[in-house]
């Protein structure tokens, strides 16, 4: 009898290693592992775990590089927004969950498999990311979690693992790290409750930089292009090259606590410099470069794209609506803006910008004007606070109340 095929998500992690072992030694199926880089493997990387990959069976083991389509089709729109889940978390996982899920199941359907597998577990926000997308691209393929359906805990896998002859470094398997072009996480024991932070061997970068530094960073329309003058080909390149600079200061740590789309709270740690300092200097040259309509409206779409995003309804046709806006509000929003960055922190210093509507020919706040009267604010004032006058005197009963 033939075997059945099965595509599996493979990162190389303790979740993922199971699978492979268990899909091929148990479940008695041909594993044909496919890794979805994002831009957080190195070359070296990719080899050691394309070894792993097939040291533990797995029929065939595959590379799928979306770095660049993961910027294109989902990154700059979070840029363009500004966006972070809780005002705290750069949706690192949450957007590259997607990318990863839609070549996944790309590949399972050029394959023509009979399944598709994935390590998500049953109390997280992933399990239903990837079952959404597979669900609309490939309804024909059952989808298989080994994880989640045994209920599995760490400590259950890694027995599993050594009873089937599986060398890992299990000890750095207490830790959940995930990392990509916008991010890691990290997630652990501490992470499991409410209270403890994680320890500073946990974080995947560690602090080798405390003397201050000057950046500077070009955006044109919106998008990074130029890092202290080095001008990249594409984005992804700038934010790589800026990860590097700002990551050993330790800017962008932190835990981030949220509400999962299944209903309970989760906690994750993460470090994302680069994503944290690129947000806030693009949303700074936007308050010099747009209207405050613009920034309103941008506000509140952006907070539900991102929330929609998390909870895995990227294939939502409503979200190539708000891209559309998101874009077309981004034509003025070009200039370098310059950052310092210090240890733990960074600041933003300032803008320069063709379009900067802060400009001197017009006025300078809180000093001097140059585009109207002093009768016309005088008008402007009585016309503007007139509705709220007529309240006050039709209301007032003339005892002080």
């Amino acid at each position: 009898m033939n075997r059945k095929k099965v595509v599996l998500a493979f990162s190389g992690g303790l979740d993922t290693t199971y699978c492979a072992v268990y899909l091929n030694k148990v479940a008695d199926m041909d594993v044909h592992a496919l890794l979805v880089q994002t831009g957080g493997f190195s070359e070296a990387e990719l080899e050691k775990i394309a070894s792993h990959a097939r040291s533990l069976g797995v029929t065939s083991f595959a590379v799928a590089d979306v770095t660049k389509q993961y910027y294109d089709s989902c990154i700059r729109y979070l840029v363009y927004g500004n966006v972070l889940k809780n005002g705290t978390y750069p949706l690192s996982v949450s957007a590259e969950r997607i990318s990863q899920a839609i070549a996944v199941g790309e590949y399972a359907r050029s394959m023509q498999a009979d399944a598709v597998a994935h390590g998500s577990t049953g109390a997280g926000n992933d399990q239903v990311r990837f079952d959404m997308i597979f669900q609309s691209m490939i309804p024909e393929a059952e989808i298989i979690t080994p994880i989640r359906d045994q209920r599995l805990s760490r400590e259950a896998e890694i027995e599993f693992l050594k009873i089937h002859g599986v060398e890992m470094d299990f000890a750095r398997a207490a830790y959940s790290v995930n990392k990509g072009l916008w991010g890691t996480s990290v997630g652990g024991k501490e992470t499991l409750n409410s209270r403890e932070p994680l320890p500073e061997s946990a974080w995947p970068t560690q602090v080798t930089k405390t003397t201050p530094e000057n950046l500077s960073l070009h955006f044109e329309k919106g998008e990074l292009k130029a890092v202290n003058e080095i001008v990249f080909e594409h984005p992804t390149g700038a934010i790589s090259y800026l990860q590097e600079l700002a990551q050993p200061f330790g800017i962008g740590r932190d835990i981030h606590v949220g509400d999962t789309i299944i209903g309970i709270k989760g906690r994750v740690g993460f470090e994302a410099a680069a994503p944290l300092i690129i947000i806030k200097a693009h949303h700074l040259l936007e308050k010099h470069t747009l209207t405050r309509w613009q920034l309103n409206w941008k506000d509140q779409l952006s907070a539900w794209y991102g929330n929609w995003l998390h909870e895995g309804q990227m294939m939502d046709p409503v979200m190539r609506d708000i891209e559309q806006f998101l874009q077309s509000t981004q034509h003025t929003v070009t200039g370098t803006v310059f950052c310092t960055l210090h240890s733990c922190r960074f600041t933003l210093d300032g803008i320069e910008s063709p379009h900067d509507l802060m400009s001197s020919r017009f006025g300078s706040y809180g000093e001097m004007n140059k585009g109207w009267t002093g009768a016309d604010v005088r008008g402007f004032a009585k016309i503007f606070g007139n509705q709220t006058a007529i309240y006050h005197k039709v209301n007032s009963t003339g005892d002080g109340e």
